[in-house]
């Protein structure tokens, strides 16, 4: 049978055009499937446009509006395909692995460092990939599909700003590889038995704090006055200057764990954090209930939190569980 899949654009590098003032995305969803006339014959392939943007302008709201529109054609479809930016695809990737749980069919993303209309491009090789993924089989759940690697969506980080090979998959190995319409699966597809669920609300006051050598405790109050969760990308496995140490103390002391979720992460790449290591931060872990990213992608960390959070009224007991809970192989730990 003919595998029936919708294509879902948002814009991004792939359907982007050369201006006077640089590329623009402009291309619409039926303009960036010409380019591939070939593989309309071997597919049942329909279009939606569901933004045209840069995928700096991506948002939690577009996250959602993603979400909906797969939820809405989730039983007309066998897969799903999403060309995008790549500046953000690896957060929409994340956000979409917690919006959109359980799900048989495969949800891919895609993009390109070259625009699809350029002599020189990735895109073609990308969209044609995608495509030949999200029709296979044994494909299911939230993936990117880029440079010929199959990356799970809660493991996916861009890593390169020009090369071609732009994502990296962090503390866990590519799911497959796809070589001249080929895919070449390095791990046994997951058999989901449980009904795919789909969640619509985003809670978006979640703040990112990137700890710098002299940074200055000052704006500490504003953030947690802000915002329902701070992240804190700290320092190796989990360092926190002694500089911080005394406001950070402070403002958490005044309020319930629930109430400013504290989650400490680590800058570093790979390995993850281990806040035990030193003194502060374990007098951290032992004075106040924080939660610990460990091997967790900054990605999927500031994803997962919006999508806890948005629950009204949700306890710390819950908020732990969820957090630690692994969703699509989003932690080892």
């Amino acid at each position: 049978m003919t595998k029936k899949l919708l294509i879902l654009t948002t814009g991004g590098t792939i359907a982007s055009v050369k201006t006077p003032h640089g590329l623009i995305p402009a291309l619409t969803s039926e303009e960036l499937l010409s380019y591939l006339p070939e593989i309309g014959s071997d597919f049942l392939l329909k279009t939606k446009a569901v933004c045209n943007l840069d995928s700096t302008d991506i948002t939690p709201e577009h996250w959602l509006l993603l979400a909906g529109s797969i939820r809405e054609e989730y039983h007309n479809y066998d897969g799903f395909v999403i060309c995008h930016g790549t500046d953000t695809m690896a957060y929409t990737a994340a956000a979409l692995s917690y919006l959109i749980q359980h799900s048989s069919k495969p949800i891919v993303l895609t993009g390109a460092q070259k625009p699809i209309g350029s002599e020189i491009t990735d895109a073609k090789a990308n969209l044609r990939d995608s495509i030949l993924y999200a029709a296979d089989p044994h494909s299911r759940g939230v993936q990117i599909v880029f440079d010929g690697k199959v990356i799970l969506g809660t493991r996916a980080k861009k890593t390169k700003t020009l090369s071609f090979a732009a994502f990296s998959s962090i503390n866990y190995p590519y799911l497959a590889t796809i070589q001249d319409g080929r895919i070449i699966r390095y791990l046994p597809p997951s058999i989901e038995k449980n009904p795919v669920v789909f969640y619509d609300r985003l809670n978006p006051k979640v703040f990112l704090l990137k700890l710098t050598p002299g940074i200055s405790p000052v704006l500490l109050g504003e953030i947690f006055r802000l915002y329902d969760c701070i992240i804190i990308e700290s320092f190796g496995v989990g360092g926190i200057p002694d500089t911080l140490e005394s406001e950070l103390f402070s403002q958490l002391s005044k309020y319930a764990p629930q109430e400013k979720v504290l989650v400490m992460t680590t800058q570093v790449t790979y390995e993850g954090s281990n806040v035990e290591t030193y003194e502060v931060g374990r007098r951290l872990n032992e004075t106040f209930s924080i939660l610990e990213a460990k091997d967790m992608t900054l990605e999927a960390v500031l994803t997962k939190m919006m999508w806890i959070m948005a629950e009204d009224g949700i306890s710390w007991p819950e908020i732990c569980r969820k957090f630690y809970k692994c969703i699509n192989s989003d932690t080892l730990y």
